[in-house]
């Protein structure tokens, strides 16, 4: 199914080691894209939702939507696919971080930050202050996580455009199936 798409994409990525990688932003943006390592930074960020009354609503949205990144990239798709990553196809692809599971497609980490953000974007109410700036810098957040994929060289662009596919199900279907919690998490009590 990728061999076509794989060369084309491969010479990208090559492209990008070439003429963007450099020793500012090599640490960076390795860093950044460690955060995203088992979704740690998109649970933190939700735990954080959920701890807070008037943001609880939200972080069960994001909560869902986390799960159903999960299923639907690491449990279904990529065992589905079975892609490998970049370096093994293409050996003059050098990764600057390490990946402990050899498959590739879906991006897990592109899934997670969408599937986070979606969720956001659908549960935060329009009328909060700074509601805008907010839903923005979840955005940005995914995006930044999207691009350091491709930056560090360990998912081809179809893996990310994968991950962002799946992350936006996974985050529309976590705030569905939050709502009718929501509503419960709204009623007074007796």
């Amino acid at each position: 199914m990728f061999a076509a798409l794989s060369s084309w994409e491969a010479g990208l990525l090559l492209w990008i080691q070439t003429h963007l990688r450099g020793p500012v932003a090599d640490p960076i943006l390795s860093a950044f894209t460690h955060l995203g390592d088992a979704g740690w930074l998109f649970i933190v960020l939700t735990l954080a939702l959920l701890l807070w009354p008037r943001t609880r609503k939200i972080g069960l949205a994001c909560a869902f939507g986390l799960l159903f990144s999960l299923l639907f990239t690491n449990v279904i798709l990529k065992h589905c696919v079975s892609r490998v990553r970049p370096w093994v196809s293409f050996p003059a692809i050098v990764p600057l971080v390490a990946e402990n599971d050899p498959l590739s497609f879906p991006s897990g980490h592109t899934s997670a930050a969408f599937a986070f953000a979606t969720a956001l974007l659908r549960a935060w109410p329009r009328d909060w202050a700074h509601s805008r700036a907010v839903k923005t810098g979840a955005v940005v957040l995914a995006a930044l996580m999207a691009l350091s994929r491709l930056y560090v060289g360990v998912h081809y662009p179809t893996d990310v455009l994968g991950g962002f596919i799946a992350g936006d199900l996974a985050g529309l279907a976590g705030w569905y199936v939050s709502l009718p919690l929501s509503r419960r998490l709204q009623r007074p009590r007796p």
